[in-house]
């Protein structure tokens, strides 16, 4: 007999199963394709000897353990704003509790500098994921003799591919996302077990005394290692990212089936090494050797994860861009919306073709995954020394003592695995810096640049603008309609609506001034009126939350506002400084804030005021 309590459990249980699948798709790419290439680049300058591999497999499942399952899933992931995570989030969270105005510069910088780590991930990883996939085609029968330039063209195909496919969206093929990475972790967990059965003794690895002894016994030596250790956890930030999209529970659930899986597929290529010690591209051949009719299927589903994972993270950057646009921290981009559903899809051309440039430059460059290796992990590693740093700080000043001890003492294993990855510097890993200093640069000339900029506009008082519009409008026709001016603070009225209003004499019959508020809080729009100042001179407030997709257009109509024209201010800059002259140039290249929340053009007036910095 089905009850409606039964029926209800078995639908909530679908509902969760659901979520549970879609996270393993959205969230876990990235990681999930892991195994393809840790122990493979690890082994490329360590002996294949048994303790190396007892040592390096242990050290494989800690770092899973520690920095993924303990600093994301448990500590990270308890930190939320609205059920929100990631690097402005926690800035967000830390920002109220700080007294100190130097503290919260110091935040803000730490918050920059991740966001710019995670740009030179969005580089890397795509580079590091295609090459690491195309590196099996040569143990296809018959294409044994491929050479690499080969491989580096199908790579380069296959990388353009993915880019170019941006631009459609990808609201309709991620709904397979979810049941293809299942079936990878699937593969990775039976090929893994069937490996284990051959050499039984590789679950000794579980015991962290295997990773201590391979730390002991080398020395200094084993820093180096742990460099391409934390390969394996490439990805685990996205656990604390992604949050917001699917829920802390179906991310943590399905996390608990990741782990086994990738546990899993560590230990069988860790058996099979002990009879294969000659071997190189480690899964592949494991594939072969187990299940040689598949060999080409599993190919392509090694390859359909590679997608996935670099979609992922071209996604991550893409929402990341818009939150800073929308914070004011990023300069304006053309955005446009992939979804009808879904405003939270986004595309951003700019950003899609210079990361398509980038992406193909590392792969000519390095030509293949181990080479690459060594520019990888850098921006991983210091994203998660970053997140340890502010969410130990969140915990101590919130007094959860227990916390706020365990994210130190895991703070110190993301730090050590960075201090590792920064001996790769001089090998590849200055590539890292690079990528991630073109970001950073950008955030902090456009902050320091847009602060600069208000201070040199020299806006005008509200309660002296009412004035000289009280007089102005009572001696001077108005013209029929309604005109919109848009404004940051209604305290301080622009030096562009001063000119068109007393200097041009142009005044209509009815005002708005329209000012776009972003609040603390991710989600939620609202728009409203707020008062009248004067005759004919209104206030309309638009607040939204900072990861909102804002569609002003529509709310100005459900408002009932019919402008007959849109005045907007420019600023053209006049400067002999080098970083004002970059900031100009940012400005010019960036597109208005009416252009980029798409008004209507043939409504549209710009004025220019011309400023010298």
């Amino acid at each position: 007999m089905v009850t409606w309590r039964s029926f209800y459990a078995d639908s909530e249980l679908a509902k969760n199963s659901k979520q549970v699948i879609k996270s393993i798709g959205v969230v876990f790419g990235d990681i999930g394709i892991s195994p393809i290439y840790t122990l493979m680049v690890i082994f490329e300058t360590l002996p294949i000897t048994p303790a190396n591999v007892f040592g390096v497999v242990s050290l494989i499942i800690w770092t899973l353990t520690l920095l993924v399952t303990l600093q994301y899933a448990w500590l990270a992931m308890s930190l939320g704003k609205k059920g929100e995570g990631g690097t402005i989030v926690l800035r967000e969270l830390l920002v109220p509790l700080l007294k100190s105005k130097h503290h919260i510069k110091f935040v803000t910088f730490l918050s920059f500098v991740g966001i710019a780590l995670f740009f030179g991930d969005g580089v890397i990883t795509p580079a590091m994921s295609i090459l690491s996939a195309v590196g099996g085609i040569p143990l296809i029968p018959g294409l044994a003799g491929i050479g690499p330039k080969v491989l580096i063209l199908i790579a380069c195909i296959f990388t353009v591919f993915l880019f170019v496919s941006q631009q459609t969206g990808t609201e309709k093929i991620s709904i397979a996302f979810g049941p293809l990475m299942v079936v990878w972790f699937v593969a990775l967990a039976v090929s893994g077990f069937f490996g284990i059965l051959h050499h039984p003794e590789i679950l000794h690895a579980f015991d962290p005394l295997y990773a201590l002894q391979f730390i002991v016994h080398h020395g200094f030596a084993s820093f180096f290692v742990l460099s391409n250790v934390v390969l394996c956890a490439t990805g685990g930030e996205a656990l604390y990212a992604d949050m917001g999209h699917l829920g802390r529970k179906p991310i943590i659930r399905a996390w608990y089936v990741v782990f086994i899986a990738l546990a899993l597929s560590y230990l069988g290529q860790g058996a099979y090494l002990l009879d294969h010690p000659q071997a190189h591209q480690i899964l592949y051949e494991m594939f072969f050797s187990q299940a040689q009719p598949l060999y080409i299927p599993l190919l392509i589903l090694s390859l359909c994860a590679t997608v996935i994972a670099s979609q992922s993270i071209i996604s991550g950057i893409f929402s990341v861009v818009y939150q800073g646009i929308t914070t004011n921290i990023i300069p304006m981009f053309k955005v446009d919306y992939t979804s009808s559903r879904l405003r939270s899809q986004v595309y951003i051309g700019f950003i899609n073709w210079t990361l398509l440039i980038a992406v193909l430059g590392m792969i000519v460059f390095f030509k293949q995954a181990s080479n690459l290796a060594n520019a990888y992990g850098f921006a991983v590693t210091g994203t998660m020394a970053l997140t340890g740093v502010m969410m130990t700080w969140i915990f101590f000043l919130r007094r959860s003592l227990f916390k706020a001890a365990s994210a130190f003492f895991l703070t110190l294993t993301s730090i050590t695995f960075f201090l590792s990855n920064m001996c790769k510097i001089p090998e590849g890993g200055y590539w890292s810096i690079i990528i991630a200093m073109i970001p950073l640069s950008v955030m902090l000339i456009y902050t320091r640049g847009q602060k600069r900029l208000v201070r040199s506009l020299q806006p005008t008082p509200l309660e002296d603008f009412l004035h000289r519009y009280t007089t102005t409008a009572a001696a001077t026709g108005k013209i029929r309609g309604t005109a919109l001016f848009f404004i940051r603070d209604i305290k301080a009225i622009p030096p562009y609506v001063v000119q068109i209003m007393f200097k041009s004499n142009i005044i209509y019959e009815d005002n708005i001034i329209v000012s776009v508020i972003t609040r603390d809080d991710p989600f939620g729009v609202i728009g409203f009126f707020k008062g009248s100042l004067a005759p004919g001179f209104r206030i309309f407030e638009i607040h939204m939350g900072y990861m909102e997709m804002l569609d002003i257009e529509k709310i100005l109509q459900n408002a009932g506002i019919q402008p007959k024209v849109i005045f907007y201010g420019m600023e053209e800059i006049v400067t002999k400084n080098i970083i004002w002259k970059i900031f100009s140039f940012i400005k010019h290249l960036a597109p208005s804030f009416v252009q980029f929340y798409k008004l209507p053009a043939h409504k549209l007036h710009g004025i220019v005021t011309l400023i010298e910095i």
